[in-house]
């Protein structure tokens, strides 16, 4: 592969984006404007170069597409500065704070025939893509309700909310599952450690076909937990990323004695996966979009589908502050 990307920020998370694009390759350069990280970076990395700001990756022209791992409220900035120019973006979740912003971006995307992909990462799961096909399979007959929980303690943020930081994954997800957008959307939270920072929300989704979701997200909980749990018609399924199983499969019956229903319990199946980064999966897909000029299936659209709910679960959050 060609080294033709450039990583902007090396911090908190993109230190893995930093790893893994390395260990592909196809590393050109790095953005990073905090001198410390910068440092600490070059001493495990000693033959990447360093920048502590991106004038000397923007114009560019061996640099065709480049990853942002920088801070949430730059997002939009720096994928809208680098469209511009010509580079193919990868950009963390979110794509933007806000849905005007997201759609300014698709659409300079759109004009500017260029790659917008955003870090959905839990659609390069393993898990998440057997989950998928044992959809397609209807293994567990129609989804009837799905929750999420995003739980841990810490990192405290101070300019994003947990909503913002935690729950775009979730949203993602479950919009991918249920194939539609929501109809109706009930949020509460609260703000412990900042105030106006919420540090737990709890996000209701009302779906058609009478189908419900809802998503826990919390930086202030005693340990960590990340669970997602399919209600179907027939079979449920749980993927919880931090246990060794990571995906199980349940065969519970609901059978009726006269009128009264009554559970019918059954040992699960560990449904086996492959074992593949999803970080790596994620930044090859961006990486074979480039090549292919093939459209991802986390882009633009699906990060502006993810922005459209987070906003109004914003809005709706105003009534907690």
């Amino acid at each position: 592969m060609d080294k033709n990307i450039a990583l902007i920020g090396a911090g908190y998370w993109g230190k893995n984006h930093l790893r893994v694009l390395n260990e592909l390759g196809v590393l050109y350069s790095v953005v990073e404007p905090s001198e410390k990280v910068r440092a600490e970076r070059k001493e495990t990395y000693p033959d990447i170069v360093f920048f502590e700001d991106g004038e000397k990756v923007i114009n560019n022209e061996d640099v065709k597409g480049v990853v942002i791992a920088a801070p949430a409220r730059l997002h939009y900035e720096l994928a809208k500065k680098y469209l511009l120019v010509g580079k193919d973006v990868f950009v963390e979740k979110p794509l933007a704070l806000s849905e005007k912003e997201g759609a300014e971006l698709v659409n300079l995307a759109k004009e500017k025939n260029k790659i917008l992909m955003v870090g959905h990462i839990l659609h390069y799961h393993p898990a998440v893509e057997k989950i998928k096909e044992l959809l397609k399979n209807e293994e567990i007959g129609e989804i009837r309700y799905i929750y999420s929980n995003r739980l841990n303690m810490g990192k405290f943020r101070v300019e994003e909310n947990v909503l913002w930081s935690f729950a775009p994954h979730d949203i993602s997800l479950v919009l991918s599952l249920v194939e539609q957008e929501p109809l109706d959307i009930i949020v509460c939270g609260k703000s412990f450690i900042t105030p106006g920072i919420f540090d737990t929300t709890v996000t209701i989704l009302k779906f058609e076909k009478n189908i419900g979701a809802h998503i826990f997200v919390s930086w202030l909980h005693p340990f960590k937990e990340q669970k997602l749990v399919i209600v179907g018609s027939k079979k449920m399924l749980v993927f919880e990323d931090t246990s060794e199983e990571k995906l199980k499969l349940y065969n519970h019956k609901i059978k009726f004695e006269g009128k009264i229903p009554v559970a019918e319990k059954a040992d699960y199946i560990n449904v086996p996966i492959n074992k593949k980064e999803p970080l790596k999966e994620e930044l090859l897909t961006f990486l074979k979009s480039m090549e292919t000029r093939e459209e991802p299936y986390t882009n633009g659209e699906e990060g502006l589908r993810v922005l459209k709910v987070l906003e109004k679960a914003e809005k709706e959050l105003e009534k907690f502050k």
